[in-house]
C-alpha cells in the first residue's frame, strides 16, 4: 500500500463513500498510477497481476468520467465496455462496479455464455452505462443485432494474455471494428508477449505504461513453501495438511479438469466439504460453488489455471499446488488468490520428481529459492484411511486443451 490517499487522487465523493462502505482507506501502488491519467482522459496499459487491485483503478476514475458526462445510454447501447476472458472475471468485475457506484445512478450489467441469453437481451434493450462481457457471447448479440457497440466511449481489455491464450484474439479484433475510434481504451495484461505489445499497439492511442513487477506481488503477505512428494503419496499429503484446524478456506489448484474432478472426489469421500470448478461445469455449477466457499458449506475449492485469474473470495487461508503449474507466471495467479484486501496468506505447492524443472522455472522467475518441506504431515485415520483406499485411476492419455475447449469456457 501507499501513503497516498483516494481523495488525493481526485476522485469524486460518491466515489469516497462508496469505498469507505468498503472499508477501502489506501489505493495500491496500479490505482495510484493508474488513476490520475485516466481520469485525464488518458490511455493506459498496465502490466500487472491479479490481487493488485486493477478493477479498482479502472473502474473508479470511468465511473467517474460516466457520471461527468450529460448524455444517457441510448437502447441497445452501453457507453463503457470491459472484456474479459472467463465468466468469473466477469461477474467478480460486475459486483466492483455495483459496489463503486451505490452512490451514483448509473446502470450496469454483464452478459456472458452459460446463462439464457433472454434476460441479457432485455437488459440491452434499455442501454447501460456500463457493460461487462465475454469475447463470444458479446459477438453473439452482436450478430443478432441486440448489442449497438457505435456509442461506446470507454473500453476495457483485461487480462488481455489470458484472452490471447484462449484464442479470442480474433474475436476481440471484430469487435474493434463495432467500437468508434474515438474513445478512451485500457490494457490489463500480467505479460506482455510479441502478440499482446502488437494488439495494445492497435487499440491504444498514446498510452501511459504502469507496470507493478510480478515477483514483488508474490512475495509481499504470502508465506510459501514446497514440501518434496512422491506423486502417489501426493492424496494422503493433501488430506493430512487439511486435517488441521487452520486450513479453515482452501482452494486446491491441479493442470487438469480431469484432475480436479478426481481431487474433489477423494476429498468429499474422506468427509471433507469439497467443491470442483472448471470449464467443463456449467455457469450456474460454477457460480454454486464458489458460493458454497464464501458462505462456508464448502471448506474447499478445487480449482484449474483457467480459473486462477477469476475466483475472489475473502479470507482464503491457504492456496494448495497439488500439480505445479507449467507457467511460472500462473505460480503468481495462483497464489494471489489468498493474501488479499491486505490479509496474510499461506502458499504450500507439491512437487513431485516430475516437477522439479517446473519448480526451478518458479524460483528463477522470483529470483529466490522456495522454502522445502520433506517431512509428512500426521494424517488423521479416518481420512486418510478413507483416501488411501480410493481406486488409482486407470491410466489414460493425458488431456490437452484445445482452441474449442478453452473457448467454450468463456462463452
Amino acid at each position: 500500500m501507499t501513503s497516498v490517499t483516494f481523495e488525493a487522487l481526485g476522485l469524486a465523493s460518491p466515489l469516497l463513500r462508496a469505498l469507505a462502505d468498503e472499508n477501502y482507506v489506501q489505493p495500491t501502488p496500479i490505482q495510484e498510477k493508474a488513476i490520475p491519467h485516466l481520469l485525464q482522459g488518458r490511455d493506459v496499459l498496465g502490466l500487472a497481476q491479479t490481487g493488485t487491485g486493477k478493477t479498482a483503478a479502472f473502474a473508479l476514475p470511468i465511473l467517474q468520467l460516466l457520471s461527468e458526462r450529460q448524455d444517457n445510454p441510448k437502447p441497445k447501447t452501453a457507453r463503457a465496455l470491459v472484456l474479459v476472458p472467463t465468466r468469473e472475471l466477469g461477474l467478480q468485475i460486475a459486483e466492483s462496479f455495483k459496489a463503486y457506484s451505490r452512490h451514483l445512478k448509473l446502470t450496469s450489467t454483464v452478459i456472458m455464455g452459460g446463462v439464457a441469453i433472454g434476460p441479457q437481451i432485455r437488459a440491452l434493450s434499455r442501454g447501460v452505462d456500463f457493460l461487462v462481457a465475454t469475447p463470444g457471447r458479446l459477438l453473439d448479440h452482436l450478430s443478432q443485432g441486440t448489442v449497438d457497440l457505435g456509442q461506446t466511449a470507454f473500453f476495457v481489455m483485461d487480462e488481455a494474455d489470458m484472452m490471447l491464450d484462449m484464442g479470442f484474439i480474433r474475436d476481440v479484433r471484430k469487435l474493434m471494428k463495432a467500437m468508434p475510434r474515438k474513445r478512451q481504451s485500457i490494457m490489463f495484461s500480467a505479460t506482455m508477449p510479441k502478440e499482446i505489445a502488437t494488439l495494445a499497439a492497435e487499440i491504444l492511442k498514446d498510452p501511459v505504461r504502469v507496470t507493478i513487477p510480478a515477483k514483488t506481488v508474490a512475495v509481499e503477505r504470502i508465506d510459501q513453501r514446497v514440501h518434496l512428494v512422491s506423486s502417489g503419496n501426493k492424496p494422503n499429503m493433501l488430506a493430512g495438511l487439511l486435517d488441521q484446524p487452520e486450513f479453515d478456506r482452501v482452494i486446491v489448484f491441479t493442470r487438469t479438469k480431469r484432475s480436479a474432478n478426481r481431487v474433489a472426489e477423494r476429498l468429499a469421500q474422506g468427509g471433507i466439504a469439497t467443491e470442483a470448478i472448471h470449464g467443463n461445469k456449467s455457469q450456474a455449477a460454477r457460480q454454486k460453488a464458489l458460493e458454497n466457499l464464501r458462505i462456508g458449506k464448502a471448506r474447499v475449492l478445487v480449482a484449474t489455471d483457467i480459473l486462477a485469474r477469476g475466483i475472489d473470495v475473502d479470507s482464503i487461508s491457504h492456496v494448495i499446488n497439488y500439480e505445479l503449474p507449467n507457467d511460472p507466471e500462473n505460480y503468481v495467479h495462483r497464489i494471489g488468490r489468498t493474501a488479499r484486501a491486505g490479509t496474510d496468506g499461506i502458499a504450500i505447492s507439491f512437487c513431485d520428481m516430475s516437477e522439479r524443472s517446473s519448480l526451478r522455472n518458479i524460483e528463477r522467475f522470483l529470483g529466490r529459492t522456495l522454502p522445502q518441506v520433506t517431512d509428512t504431515p500426521v494424517i488423521a485415520a479416518t481420512t486418510a484411511n478413507v483416501i488411501a483406499a480410493q481406486p488409482r485411476p486407470s491410466r489414460t492419455r493425458k488431456y490437452r486443451p484445445t482452441r474449442s475447449s478453452s473457448r467454450s469456457a468463456s462463452r
